[in-house]
């Protein structure tokens, strides 16, 4: 099963991710697949009643972050601002507060930052009094910082003349370097959690409904 598919309070991940996609009122996404894409492909053919359309791109080769960007700008093409999600995380924060931060700035990109207990193990991120990033560094040995990369994004169309040529490209290593200065931060008042490994995803099992009740009883 891919990660986007296991289930988590009786609903595929994509499932969630597809149910915050409407109550933000965005009207298409676009999903990558690549391992055991005839699953993802079926998955969204069930989902036809679904007021969020589903556009599916292949990748017979994985492209990185920021190549699947580069190989589908026609999908943005024409839009002021978009949304770039990492779907194999759960998460519960305010969209629509990173949404305004974004709005109330010119910068090319709005990061989603969080504090991570474990920062070496992160993308992390140096903020200044703007909240403008200053620096990145992916996974470092000695972090100056807890706040890591939540793998949240919302992009201007400026961002385009940052992306590198077309190929396999990840967006911490490949697009950050050149952004520092046109980035914002946005530090969540949240949860993130990655689904990734089974461990993770057994802590997800545990600890998702909790968060679910907890956001709740908030709103």
């Amino acid at each position: 099963m891919p990660k986007c598919l296991v289930p988590v309070g009786g609903k595929p991940v994509l499932g969630i991710w597809l149910d915050l996609c409407q109550e933000l009122g965005l009207r298409e996404v676009l999903i990558n697949t690549h391992h055991l894409a005839d699953q993802v492909e079926a998955w969204a053919a069930s989902q036809a009643d679904n007021p969020v359309r589903i556009r599916l791109v292949y990748e017979r080769e994985l492209l990185g972050s920021a190549g699947t960007i580069v190989a589908n700008w026609n999908f943005v093409e024409g839009e002021e601002d978009f949304f770039i999600f990492y779907a194999d995380n759960l998460v519960h924060m305010d969209f629509n507060g990173m949404l305004g931060f974004h709005q109330s700035h010119t910068g090319l990109l709005t990061v989603a930052l969080f504090h991570s207990s474990h920062p070496w193990n992160c993308g992390i991120a140096l903020l200044d009094e703007h909240n403008r990033i200053t620096g990145f560094e992916e996974k470092p040995a000695c972090p100056k910082s807890d706040l890591a990369n939540g793998g949240i994004y919302i992009a201007r169309r400026g961002i385009h003349q940052f992306l590198p040529t077309p190929g396999y490209a990840d967006f911490a290593i490949d697009v950050f370097p050149r952004l520092i200065g046109e980035m914002r931060g946005f530090v969540i008042d949240g949860r993130i959690l990655d689904v990734g490994t089974p461990e993770n995803y057994d802590q997800a099992l545990r600890e998702w409904p909790a968060i679910n009740r907890e956001a709740a009883r908030k709103e």
